[in-house]
């Protein structure tokens, strides 16, 4: 079993059922829809078109945050290095070739004489060499092409825009108002910007979880207030890989996931994994590298962009994704089991638990683990710990079961009708067996609480299979 998860990034363009149905046969966890290119009719398409392939699907939605972009231009520009621009904050007016209009008013507040400013993606730089009142005048530093509503990126500069636009605020109620899972908040620079999102959430009731996207500097620097303040963390290396030394990405990739699995939160990787796919049937040996050391790294999740938004071999990079993810998987095992870092001053009964329960694959060959979950607490602790058998969550809300499709190694299933805790184990165990993940006399661990649904887990049992499928087995169990 694949226990890497994946995000796959689904245009409006392209999202008929039968399309969606094929990604999430092929190993899709999670659809993110991002809103830079797409409408609210669209949003809503994607949506709809996702529920009516399969309620187990989880949904993410992009928000723009703090971002800054060119404004539209009439066709591409060609630069030569050594040319002189005005670059000017003119959120209504078109770019020309001697004046490059971008989307915020106030860049030239914030803005040096010194300062490099990066356009699509870092392929044209201009560095800033004198101000003229509200105009900065820029050298550009080397050939490139600038279209319309391409990215700007300041590094090193804090930015003075709010963190959530009127646009943001519109798509985080659309959010909301179709109850979808998560928002990934973009150009996070530190936990009052989740905040700012998470206020809107909480004036209307809404139980969507925050993962916030890490992609500059600031973020960085406050990476462990952010960690607190969210749900999870997405490592955006597109922009971030502009906003600070490229060499310096893949430690920073490690810390944060370490970082997360310590906080026992999920992460996502993203930008860039199989890029050559969006035109080509196969992967470089680079990219299959890449999602290789990801998951060496132990990251939750994995995304797909381009590829399976408008590539044109979308199916086919969910396939090669989850093949490697696989291999990988298998490859990393066998070194040696994780040992998640713990803080002992706060080390709660649910951790240790699951803690105990991992450990017990090593020492007494545990096959599987079962527990039931109100909140997915008890699942995304044993998610953290990265061991080597699935994970089966019986989760009392179904949306629970979606938030989980982001948590390694856990399958979760929604409990669709009310019976007992006994019959609702016997039923995971039976689900389990069916798909081949144990046998008769393998053993099995179950995580639960004495204190009835949605309780605190307060104990691990570990038996065999045949034992609990006996029908005189009884459980010290509340019903």
């Amino acid at each position: 079993m694949r226990k890497t998860k994946i995000v796959a990034t689904i245009s409006d363009r392209k999202c008929d059922p039968d399309f969606i149905r094929s990604l999430y046969y092929a190993g899709v966890n999670v659809v993110r829809m991002n809103t830079a290119h797409a409408s609210a009719d669209g949003i809503k398409k994607i949506i709809k078109n996702v529920r009516a392939v399969s309620h187990h699907i989880g949904i993410l939605i992009d928000t723009k945050g703090p971002e800054i972009r060119t404004t539209t231009c009439e066709e591409p520009i060609d630069y030569k290095a050594g040319e002189k621009v005005k670059i000017v904050g003119k959120p209504d007016s078109l770019t020309t070739f001697d004046e490059v209009c971008v989307s915020y008013p106030g860049i030239h507040n914030d803005v040096e004489i010194g300062t490099h400013v990066l356009f699509d993606d870092g392929e044209l730089d201009m560095k800033i060499i004198s101000k003229e009142g509200e105009v900065l005048i820029a050298e550009v530093q080397n050939d490139g092409v600038l279209g319309s509503r391409k990215s700007v990126n300041v590094p090193g500069v804090h930015i003075d825009l709010p963190s959530v636009t009127e646009r943001d605020r519109m798509n985080i109620n659309l959010a909301i108002d179709e109850d979808i899972d998560f928002i990934a908040h973009s150009f996070v620079r530190s936990k009052d910007d989740v905040l700012a999102v998470q206020k809107i959430l909480d004036e209307r009731g809404s139980d969507i979880k925050i993962i916030a996207k890490i992609e500059n500097q600031e973020g960085l620097s406050n990476i462990d207030e952010i960690i607190e303040s969210c749900y999870g963390i997405m490592i955006a290396r597109g922009d971030l890989g502009i906003e600070v030394p490229i060499e310096s990405i893949p430690g920073i990739q490690r810390d944060i996931i370490n970082k997360c699995i310590a906080a026992k939160q999920p992460v996502i990787v993203a930008t860039q994994m199989l890029h050559t796919m969006i035109k080509n049937p196969r992967p470089t040996r680079a990219e299959v590298t890449d999602i290789a050391n990801a998951i060496y790294y132990r990251t939750d999740a994995l995304m797909l962009s381009g590829e399976t938004a408008n590539g044109k071999y979308p199916v086919e990079a969910v396939k090669t994704m989850s093949a490697i993810a696989e291999q990988a998987e298998k490859d990393r095992q066998a070194e040696r089991t994780f040992d998640t870092p713990h803080d002992a001053d706060h080390f709660s009964i649910r951790e240790f638990l699951s803690r105990s329960a991992i450990a017990a694959t090593e020492l007494l060959g545990v096959k599987g683990i079962i527990t039931d979950s109100k909140s997915g607490r008890t699942a995304r602790n044993l998610a953290s710990f990265r061991g080597p058998n699935p994970v089966l969550a019986i989760c009392y809300i179904e949306k629970v079961q979606r938030l989980l499709a982001l948590s390694y190694g856990v399958i979760a299933v929604a409990q669709q009708q009310k019976v007992g805790r006994q019959e609702q184990f016997i039923a995971a165990l039976r689900m389990l067996k069916q798909k081949g993940y144990l046998g008769l006399d393998d053993k099995i661990a179950y995580l639960s609480g004495s204190f009835a649904e949605g309780g605190q887990t307060t104990f691990l049992e570990i038996n065999t299979a045949r034992e609990v499928l006996n029908r005189s087995y009884q459980f010290h169990l509340t019903t």
